[in-house]
């Protein structure tokens, strides 16, 4: 027996009429797509860079959710379609500064307009319902009053709710601010 031969199994698998679909069968499969392939590969790109952007989370103001370092999807084309939903994790322009370059912040939907809201004894409520929050990491220490949140706006809050500049500060945030929805973690630092 010959090991510069190929053998009998060899042959028997190379020859079988399923494995003939195989890409290591030819080179060709290594061809650039040309100008229709580009243009689709083009297409894709302008879709995903005017609907989507990757955001890093620079503070603790979402933890457990989102920790510092991590990278994030946001997605900002289902907004023209429908309303912003309560525990929606988004992000927005700052309502406390005018003008093109102001911070953007993330943060839970937690009211959203004609809603009351308040916090008191480390709870939050709303409508005068307490909720049952399990992604908050502690209770707030602070109390503030009952707001109204008014037509056009939505009441946002922290996961880490005693480290967040969020609408217990500066009260409800107009949803022309909104700059898109959470839609996941791609990327979490291991350190």
């Amino acid at each position: 027996m010959s090991f510069l031969r190929p053998s009998a199994m060899y042959n028997l698998v190379m020859t079988y009429p399923s494995s003939r679909w195989m890409p290591c069968q030819s080179w060709s499969f290594l061809r650039w797509p040309g100008l229709e392939g580009f243009f689709r590969v083009l297409v894709v790109f302008l879709l995903w860079s005017t609907f989507s952007q990757l955001c890093y989370i620079p503070s603790s103001s979402m933890y457990p959710t989102l920790r510092v370092g991590d990278r994030i999807i946001v997605e900002k084309a289902s907004y023209y379609i429908r309303t912003p939903a309560i525990r929606d994790i988004v992000t927005f322009r700052d309502p406390t500064q005018h003008g093109e370059n102001t911070n953007v912040f993330i943060k839970r939907i937690v009211a959203k307009e004609g809603d009351t809201v308040e916090v008191h004894h480390g709870v939050l409520y709303v409508n005068g319902v307490a909720q049952e929050e399990n992604f908050v990491i502690e209770p707030p220490t602070y109390t503030t009053k009952l707001t109204y949140v008014p037509t056009g706006h939505v009441y946002v809050m922290g996961d880490n709710r005693n480290n967040s500049y969020d609408s217990h500060v500066w009260g409800p945030l107009p949803m022309k601010n909104i700059v898109g929805r959470y839609v996941m973690c791609c990327h979490r630092p291991t350190n």
